[in-house]
């Protein structure tokens, strides 16, 4: 008997239907590979050792038996951009992410003419996880023990001062140079490839003014190799509530604060999305995690994606500000 084929307008039918019945099974199947117990690779985009390692660690100890365990993946370069364009790459199964920065995320796309990825359509976000302050930290020889003091003996080093700052185009760079313009000062940025190599140099005063994030700040503190001066919020810090701010001390536009989220690569299927995002989120909120950001000077924060995107969209637009008004552009 010969084959009986289908009318070709059944034949059109019968291929949509069976286009809708598959079109889930591919988010699916990738939900399915993803199941606990295989290493999920967060890429930190600066060396190992800073307060990114920190956060990551804390956040991993949670949500090792919902998620598996999270391996800390340091491509330091570029401040950043490195990881950032890795992550941009990796297949979208949840299993490579970033811990994307304000630097990385929001002023480097006003501060280098080209950029290899887009922080708004390369990424899906999951959750920002915490928010810091920076801190103005000097080596312990130099003569000024409040901001005042400071001012005026950097005033008299003219551009002969230097300051330090844990990468070019970052929150740290940007508040010596806002307080540069707001001071009348003339101090020269020295970039380093992250916050470690910055303290190392200025606990052996290699460099004797650098801004830090107030963990840092703290932990360098207790060597007795250190000042700290003053702060960089809208208000004192209640993880540093004896020093001023730079605000309260008459410099009203030298405010810079800062914060560290998570992404996953654009595509990644929105079950793994929602898992990855209710996990990390749930881990911020733990009290073990929340005591140990405030002890390394975060807060913890925990947004959803919509208030995350709002952040993002904000500080992008107040970094391009600031970046103009002092004529910034960064080597590509």
């Amino acid at each position: 008997m010969p084959l009986q084929l289908p009318h070709p307008t059944r034949r059109r039918t019968l291929a949509t239907l069976g286009g809708l019945a598959l079109a889930p099974l591919a988010p699916l199947a990738m939900a399915q590979a993803f199941t606990p117990g295989q290493p999920i690779k967060v890429l930190i985009g600066v060396p190992a050792g800073g307060t990114q390692d920190v956060l990551t660690r804390a956040i991993a100890h949670q949500v090792r038996d919902s998620l598996g365990p999270l391996i800390i993946d340091n491509r330091s370069g570029a401040a950043g951009r490195i990881a950032a364009e890795a992550v941009k790459n990796a297949a979208p199964d949840g299993l490579t992410l970033l811990l994307g920065t304000a630097s990385m995320m929001t002023m480097f796309p006003s501060a280098y003419r080209t950029l290899s990825y887009n922080p708004m359509k390369d990424f899906v976000p999951l959750t920002n996880a915490a928010r810091f302050e920076l801190a103005l930290v000097v080596h312990k020889d130099v003569p000024a023990n409040t901001l005042p003091e400071f001012i005026t003996w950097a005033k008299a080093q003219g551009d002969k001062l230097s300051f330090a700052s844990y990468g070019a185009g970052t929150p740290s760079h940007f508040l010596g140079e806002m307080l540069n313009r707001a001071a009348g000062l003339k101090m020269v940025h020295v970039p380093y490839r992250g916050s470690t190599p910055a303290r190392q140099d200025v606990m052996g005063g290699t460099v004797p003014v650098y801004f830090d994030t107030i963990g840092g700040a703290q932990q360098m503190l207790t060597t007795g190799r250190v000042k700290v001066l003053a702060t960089s919020g809208e208000k004192r810090s209640p993880l540093m509530p004896q020093l001023p701010n730079f605000v309260e001390s008459g410099y009203k536009d030298v405010v810079a604060t800062a914060w560290f989220a998570y992404y996953a690569p654009l595509k990644t299927p929105a079950a793994i999305v929602e898992k990855l995002r209710a996990e990390i989120i749930r881990a911020v909120s733990t009290r073990e995690v929340r005591q140990l950001l405030l002890e390394n000077g975060m807060y913890p924060v925990g947004d959803g994606a919509e208030a995350m995107l709002k952040t993002m969209r904000e500080d992008t637009a107040r970094w391009a500000g600031i970046m103009k008004a002092v004529n910034f552009q960064a080597n590509d």
